[in-house]
């Protein structure tokens, strides 16, 4: 039966009665009776959702004082909460929030200018106000009870920022119960964003999400106080505390679950595609052309401007520690097992770092001009060797690669990766003395070996990373240049190179790799060095690949024979490091969330090549369309790693696809000669021819076998004025692109999903991002 909105008995018994908790409203008010009534009585649903806003609305506006008040506001948030995915999950219900109710509960019709605000402001704007409402949600700064009630319309909220530290410097007493009030409040906030999740994905940019861009708005007038607070609750926790071991299994952590609540509320309002905007570059200039303003405008998204501006030192220094700290707290291997409380939340984290580093370049510039990006270095790497074998991990291992593909684009993280590796984090790696850059080969060599299918598409990412630091690594362990020879060899085996249109982009990666390092650092190098003397045939075997049609077929053929993708032989050899276990699959059952296809690695990144002084100049990506060859015009030298080789690739592909008929793709000679002849072989050959007989002439002189005579002999030695010119180092830098904002959307979005779990907030609603599967 429809019932009138004037009916407050009726209405009052869902928010006024006794204190229920989210939990049990969740039980109370069950997915099928909330879909019923949609279908049945739509008019009780819109009733039931208006005054449910209107409770808030009062409570912001009184201040919430009694304890009456607060559970009342506690009780609608609770039912809200409940209620909004299945009004998402109907489109014909979509708009409702955007709708005016006009004089509803008024008694009578009088229009006045409140009601002119659609339900969802309303419903936006009461709940940041509750946010900062004093004695529920802060402290109140008044000493005496008998003064009036604060006006809630004249505090300056900015004085009631939740924790010191990015622009205050203040941190107010703890307090439990404003902090679970706020939990609550932010995970309502996260549900009337998330109708997002219930839009299938789209590439286009304008595709805004209206809750946030309203929420983000210059109309909501705790803004700045409320990024600035998620922002500090977030950067300073510390889940450790006081060091007490097995401290959280004895007191319960109220501040933990708001911390994961206030870094999903972060991401999803940071959710702003910044290819579109001309966000300033790196060198402060905009991406637009010099007519345009010479101070563009910022985002008209207040979070996002909020964040592309800080700009102090200590507030980098905040912000990075904090990250830095929580990123690496489940590596932390304590003595007892079990005693250091463990986050969840690391998925979160690394969104958050990401949009730092893509809205902030000075930010970025900040963490890379100390050895502190070696902090968040590590706990990414730990986690990429975790996840490598569990399915329901994919989207992990993307963000850990795309951070690190962001930093790698830069000289700094390139140098700092030289810094000698002593912590041990406990991962079931060979166990080395060196850098941190061997630490970063031997962890992708990992990947690549022993992850599952389903990381392929990441192959080039994870090269393309090592091609950008190569020119500066100084001197690669054993280990490491053995597991670099040993990816050379997999990927340059035939039937690698001809089963798939583009598996020789590997081999022209990892050949870029070596020149970088003999042509830029050669002197520290010997290990890497002897390495490739003692593989010396693999190159040969390069060199001399057969490019008729039977020998391709024959290369097929050998595939058939040996389904493993990548041969396994002596990638395992070395001991392990302590306290470590393989990457363990999904337990069976998880959830997990499907996500995008990324963009290929040529639109990830464009190119820069840098000059003798180390600045970087872009090269122009219609060069390389100009010139007959797919080289662009910038070749200095015959040794040009694979440029333009991209697009080369790209009208050999749609060339070939056209010419076979059965619309399988097919290797064939011509195709195999076209990327065979741009091999840099060139400076290799050239070391072999100068080194190898010097090397042979060694051993029969002295009658050696021990290599650590012949590395000694090849750390005095120099190719000076016998390799080839040095080509020009290139760099790939991530751009910005839709394709990437759209895989952060779903992947964001995923995680959140699937970590709301208590209460299930979206569990069984008609979701459209993405699809749920069972691993």
């Amino acid at each position: 039966q429809p019932v009138e909105a004037t009916d407050d008995a009726f209405w009052d018994q869902f928010w006024a009665d006794t204190a229920t908790s989210v939990q049990d409203v969740f039980a109370l008010v069950p997915a099928a009776e909330i879909r019923a009534v949609r279908e049945e009585s739509p008019s009780n649903l819109a009733t039931l959702c208006y005054k449910a806003v209107e409770k808030l609305v009062q409570g912001a506006e009184s201040g919430c004082h009694t304890e009456k008040e607060r559970q009342i506001v506690l009780n609608c948030c609770r039912l809200l909460t409940r209620i909004l995915p299945y009004i998402f999950e109907d489109p014909d219900w979509r708009g409702f929030f955007w709708s005016t109710v006009p004089g509803a509960g008024r008694g009578g019709g009088d229009e006045d200018d409140e009601n002119a605000r659609p339900l969802a402001e309303s419903l936006l704007l009461a709940v940041t106000d509750l946010l900062f409402c004093p004695d529920f949600t802060v402290q109140s700064h008044r000493r005496s009870t008998v003064d009036t009630a604060e006006d809630i319309h004249s505090i300056d909220s900015c004085e009631y920022i939740w924790e010191a530290g990015v622009g205050f410097a203040h941190s107010p007493q703890p307090n439990y119960i404003h902090d679970l009030n706020r939990t609550e409040l932010l995970k309502l906030l996260l549900t009337c964003f998330s109708e997002a999740m219930y839009l299938p994905p789209s590439s286009d940019s304008s595709n805004t999400n209206p809750w946030v861009q309203f929420f983000c708005s210059t109309e909501n007038r705790h803004a700045l106080p409320l990024f600035t607070s998620l922002l500090n609750v977030v950067c300073a926790y510390d889940p450790v505390g006081y060091g007490i071991p097995y401290n959280h299994l004895l007191f319960s952590d109220y501040r933990e679950p708001l911390v994961e609540e206030a870094a999903q509320v972060l991401i999803v309002t940071l959710d702003y595609d910044s290819s579109t905007s001309s966000s300033p570059t790196v060198d402060g200039t905009t991406t637009g052309t010099a007519m345009d303003d010479v101070d563009p405008p910022g985002p008209d998204n207040l979070f996002v401007n909020y964040l592309s501006r800080i700009h102090r030192e200590e507030d980098f220094q905040f912000i990075l520690k904090g990250v830095a700290r929580l990123l690496s707290n489940p590596l932390v291997q304590t003595y007892l097992p079990n005693s250091a409380k463990k986050i969840q939340f690391h998925q979160e984290l690394l969104v958050l770092f990401w949009k730092l580093c893509d809205f902030n370049k000075k930010f970025l510039f900040f963490v890379l001009k100390s050895s502190d990006v070696l902090d968040i270095l590590v706990p990414i790497l730990y986690f990429l060797n975790d996840a490598r074998a569990d399915q329901s991990r994919v989207g992990l291992m993307h963000i850990g690669v795309f951070i690190l593909l962001l930093l790698s684009g830069e000289r700094n993280f390139g140098v700092r990766l030289n810094k000698p590796y002593s912590v041990r984090v406990p991962m079931d790696i060979p166990v080395f003395t060196g850098t941190h850059a061997d630490l970063l080969i031997i962890v992708f060599h990992k990947i690549i070996t022993s992850g599952h299918q389903r990381l392929q598409p990441l192959f080039d990412c994870l090269l393309t990373i090592v091609v950008n630091v190569s020119p500066y690594l100084k001197s690669l362990s054993m280990v490491a240049a053995n597991k670099l020879l040993h990816l050379l060899e997999a990927f340059s085996t035939t039937w690698f190179l001809f089963s798939a249109v583009q598996n020789h982009h590997l081999v022209f990666f990892l050949l870029e790799v070596f020149n970088n390092i003999i042509q830029y650092q050669f002197d520290g190098n010997s290990n890497l060095v002897y390495a490739v003397i003692r593989k010396r045939n693999v190159f040969h075997q390069l060199a001399n690949l057969p490019t008729d049609s039977q020998s391709i077929q024959k290369g097929l053929q050998r595939k058939k024979k040996s389904p493993e993708p990548i041969s396994r032989t002596n990638s395992q050899e070395g001991v392990s490091m302590e306290g470590s276990r393989p990457a363990a699959p999904a337990e069976p059952g998880t959830l997990k969330t499907s996500l995008v296809a990324t963009p290929g690695i040529d639109k990830l990144t464009e190119k820069s090549q840098v000059s003798e002084d180390g600045t970087m100049r872009s090269l122009e990506p219609e060069a390389s369309q100009l010139s007959p060859e797919g080289n662009p015009p910038t070749a200095l030298s015959d040794g040009e790693p694979w440029s333009g080789e991209a697009s080369h690739s790209q009208r050999d592909r749609r060339r070939l696809s056209s010419a076979s008929s059965s619309g399988q793709w097919a290797p064939t000679p011509d195709w195999v000669m076209s990327w065979k002849s741009k091999l840099p072989l060139q400076t290799i050959m050239r070391l072999l021819q100068v080194l190898v007989p010097q090397v042979e002439k060694i051993c029969i002189d002295k009658g050696l076998t021990d290599e650590s005579e012949i590395l000694k002999f090849l750390q005095h030695g120099t190719l000076v004025g016998l390799l080839p010119v040095p080509h020009p180092i290139l760099i790939r830098k991530y751009q910005a692109n839709s394709g990437t904002a759209m895989w952060f959307r779903t992947y964001m979005w995923g995680v959140i999903y699937l970590r709301n779990v208590d209460p299930p907030i979206w569990y069984d609603t008609d979701v459209k991002l993405f699809e749920i599967q069972r691993v």
